[in-house]
Order: C-alpha cells, then sequence, then structure tokens
C-alpha cells in the first residue's frame, strides 16, 4: 500500500509539472502572437480583452459540464470565483498592459514575476509553511535567471508608475497560483477556469466601455516568420491556446503540485516567451539569456527538493467543509475532477 501511494504521488507531481509547463508555454506565447498586432495599430486592451472573452466562451459549456448542476456549490464558492476573475485574470492582464504603457516590458516582467516568492510568504504567513533552505536557495538562483534571460543589465529607466502597476500585476499573477492550488472551496478546476474567465471578460469589458482601458483593432495583417496571417486567426489562437489552454491546465497543475512548487515552474513561461520570439519575430536570444534559462531550471529543481523540507504549521485559515456527497464524489474523482 505505501509503494502505491508513494507510485501514485510521483504519477500526480509528473502529471502535475506537464501540466504546468503546458500553461507556461501556451501563455508564453501571447506575447509573441500579439506584439505584431500592437504594432499594426491594436491596442493592448482590445487584444486582451477578445483573448478573455474567446476563451470564456470556450471553456464555459466544459466548466459547466464540470459543475452537474452543482449550482449551490457555485453560489458558495461565488467569492472565489469572483476573486479568481477580478485579480487573477482582469486584474493581472490589465495592471500589467497599465505598466508597459510607461515602462520597458523587461522590467515590467520581472517585478510581475516575483509572483512565486510572494506566494511563499502566503504560504508562510497564512498556512505555516516555513520555506526551508533549499526552497530559498531555488528561489534566489530562479530570480538571478530572470533577471539574465530579460537581459536587464544592459540598464532599463523604471518609472514609479510604472514599478506601482507591475506590482499591482504582481499581486494577480500570485493570487492566480494561490487560488488555483486551493481544493477547499470544492469547485472543479474547469468550472473555477470558465468562472474566472466568464468574470474577467465581464471585468475587462467594462473598463472598456468605460474608457479606462484604450480599445482600437485594426484589420491590416500581420507577420510571423515572414508568413502573413489575418487577424481574426491570431485572435482565435490567443484565446484556444494562451486563455482556454492556458488557464485550464494550469489550474489542473496547481491541484497537483500546490501553489508553491506550480508558481516556480510557471517561470519556465519567461524561457518559452524568449523562444518564442525567436520562432516567430526572429528575436534571437543573446547567450545570456541561455545562461539565465538554465538557472530558471535549477531553480525549479531546488524549489521542488525543498518541499520535502517545508515545516508545517497551524493553517490559520478556515476550512468550509463541502457537503457529504460532494466530498466523497471529490475523494473517487480525484484532484483533477
Amino acid at each position: 500500500m505505501t509503494t502505491l501511494t508513494r507510485d501514485a504521488s510521483r504519477d500526480a507531481t509528473r502529471a502535475g509539472v506537464l501540466l504546468a509547463l503546458t500553461s507556461a508555454i501556451t501563455f508564453a506565447l501571447s506575447g509573441a502572437l500579439a506584439r505584431p498586432m500592437l504594432d499594426s495599430g491594436w491596442t493592448a486592451g482590445s487584444i486582451v480583452l477578445l483573448r478573455i472573452a474567446i476563451g470564456a466562451l470556450v471553456v464555459l459549456p466544459f466548466g459547466l459540464v464540470a459543475l452537474r448542476g452543482r449550482w449551490a456549490l457555485l453560489r458558495r464558492a461565488a467569492p472565489t470565483v469572483l476573486l479568481y476573475g477580478g485579480l487573477a485574470v482582469a486584474g493581472a492582464q490589465y495592471c500589467y498592459f497599465s505598466a508597459v504603457r510607461t515602462m520597458e516590458v523587461g522590467p515590467a516582467l520581472l517585478i510581475e514575476y516575483t509572483a512565486p516568492a510572494a506566494v511563499v510568504v502566503w504560504m508562510w504567513l497564512a498556512h505555516g509553511q516555513r520555506p526551508g533552505r533549499l526552497t530559498v536557495a531555488g528561489a534566489v538562483v530562479a530570480a538571478l535567471g530572470l533577471v539574465l534571460v530579460l537581459d536587464l543589465f544592459a540598464g532599463a529607466d523604471v518609472d514609479v508608475r510604472g514599478t506601482a502597476w507591475a506590482l499591482a500585476a504582481m499581486v494577480g499573477a500570485a493570487t492566480y497560483f494561490v487560488i488555483s492550488a486551493d481544493e477547499r472551496s470544492g469547485i472543479p478546476p474547469m468550472a473555477l477556469a470558465a468562472g474566472g474567465l466568464v468574470v474577467g471578460g465581464l471585468l475587462l469589458g467594462v473598463l472598456g466601455l468605460t474608457g479606462l482601458m484604450p480599445m482600437a483593432a485594426s484589420s491590416s495583417t500581420v507577420a510571423y516568420a515572414g508568413v502573413d496571417v489575418a487577424p481574426w486567426t491570431v485572435l482565435l489562437a490567443l484565446g484556444l491556446v494562451t486563455a482556454a489552454l492556458a488557464y485550464t491546465t494550469g489550474i489542473a497543475a496547481s491541484r497537483r503540485l500546490g501553489s508553491r512548487l506550480a508558481s516556480f515552474v510557471a517561470l519556465s513561461e519567461v524561457v518559452a516567451a524568449v523562444a518564442w520570439a525567436w520562432l516567430l519575430l526572429d528575436q534571437l536570444p543573446a547567450p545570456v539569456q541561455f545562461v539565465g534559462g538554465a538557472l530558471i531550471l535549477a531553480g525549479v529543481i531546488g524549489v521542488k527538493l525543498g518541499e520535502r523540507s517545508v515545516v508545517v504549521g497551524t493553517d490559520p485559515l478556515p476550512v468550509v467543509p463541502a457537503e457529504p456527497a460532494e466530498a466523497s464524489e471529490r475523494l473517487s474523482a480525484g484532484p483533477a475532477a
């Protein structure tokens, strides 16, 4: 029995890492796809709104099927879904694009991707899970790798306003990992993804309608690796791949790995973004960026090994008990139900 349990745990971890990498790689594609559209006259607000809206339309039917008519469960989890859609989806997207309007993309991305450190601190303060030395060392190595991948040693102008927006985006990203890994609400991962995308899309729509988020579009074709592509094709890829697939696999990964490890594996998104920019936009990475990618991977491995030394204290947050039928159903279905 012990061997079977250990094997099942290893299988769940392997599946979780694979799902997390899929999520990171698909999330990373959004930047390379959006860049030519931004150059052709689209605003970031228009792109992100349509991206989230298409993702919501695709995931919503699957979310309803996963919910299986348990509307009482959805009502109890409504605060979680609203928080996820507001901060993890709409908030992170809007704040990041607001940051890059006043500062360079590299520093803004680096600040947002301090989210794993915020997750470690949150799990320590709110859940009593004190990180071990290896986890801290892995975080430091991964942070250094991010600096190298983003090639920030060349120097960059950082303004206070942009930094504040990027820090707000970091809060949204950290919220994404924490809520995605939290099973206490009992809501299935697919239903959480669907609800979050719907809420996020509605909030972004309100921002666009009120003029707080600039909206503009263009019918001009855009080029990737020398191939002209219609903008509607790019929007479909953004919605289907970088929203629907990315969010659903990300939540499933977090349920298997936990918010701390999932957030560090997600750092590979930066490496993947560099690779996508190379393949689609002919932006060849510098040698120092390859070194940074290796350090990020080393940091992720360190965090994974450090999971064994996490000291778990008393969880100060109340756990809402699920209904008996729902609890039994989840136990039989597994973490990805």
